[in-house]
């Protein structure tokens, strides 16, 4: 999931998760309003994104929209009249999905009294849904900074860090550009929000003592991605999840002294 910060801020311009449609005037001095797409064009639009949701699921954010308008039966004319550039499509699907990510935290946070079945609860969830596979890069790419000095794990060329906080244990978003690029790639694809919940999943979880000290919103994050392969059999898919999040969590929880 490699993907150029420059190509992140060039789709910024397109509303998340917005109708896609030609824009018209109000007539009233109201603003321009989007005119409903025909029933045809929504169609091949749901073919697109379902497509597209499968092809980068499986074959990661550098899948070429070749292979999108294969798998949604259009032509690429058709597929680029929707998406000026694969930038936007690749926004669009991971809004989606950071988003769906969100909710369910927020439901596992709001629903369960247990902080460790809250959090175990939001993992087995999301890896069930698959949307660890669709994770915008920011958030997967993490760097761990030391007190008075930075770790380059990743390519921070490529997309901002997340550096743990000296002595918090949690993450904040940092770039080569500064923090106010840093912010406005967050708030673009929704992933600030993701953070601060699953961030409050696991201090419920470590403040009970149930989550091992060390791990971080990252290492959460990171599960959710490496738990959900994606394999040609759904039954076998789902079975290799479930075994794998079984092991992770068991990696994830604190042990008596």
């Amino acid at each position: 999931m490699h993907m150029q910060d420059s190509r992140w801020s060039t789709a910024s311009a397109v509303a998340p998760g917005g109708p896609i449609g030609t824009a018209a005037g109000g007539g009233r001095g109201d603003g321009p309003r989007q005119a409903p797409l025909r029933v045809d064009a929504q169609r091949n639009l749901e073919h697109v994104l379902r497509a597209a949701r499968e092809v980068f699921g499986e074959l990661g954010y550098g899948a070429p929209m070749e292979d999108v308008a294969r798998r949604a039966r259009v032509g690429v004319g058709t597929v680029y009249r929707r998406f000026p550039s694969k930038d936007v499509l690749v926004r669009r699907i991971a809004e989606e999905e950071t988003s769906r990510l969100t909710d369910q935290a927020r439901a596992a946070l709001g629903q369960e009294d247990e902080p460790w079945s809250a959090l175990s609860r939001f993992l087995r969830t999301s890896v069930a849904s698959g949307a660890g596979r669709l994770l915008p890069p920011q958030v997967l790419r993490v760097g761990v900074a030391e007190e008075g000095g930075a770790a380059d794990v990743f390519d921070a060329a490529r997309v901002p860090q997340q550096r743990v906080q000296p002595g918090s244990g949690e993450l904040r978003l940092v770039s080569d550009e500064g923090a106010a690029g840093a912010a406005s790639l967050a708030e673009d694809t929704g992933a600030a929000a993701l953070l601060e919940v699953v961030g409050q999943l696991v201090e419920r979880a470590r403040a009970a003592g149930e989550l091992r000290p060390d791990v971080s919103v990252s290492d959460v994050l990171l599960v959710i991605a490496t738990a959900a392969p994606s394999l040609p059999d759904a039954a076998q898919q789902a079975a290799a999840s479930a075994r794998l999040l079984d092991i992770l969590l068991e990696g994830l929880r604190s042990r008596p002294a």
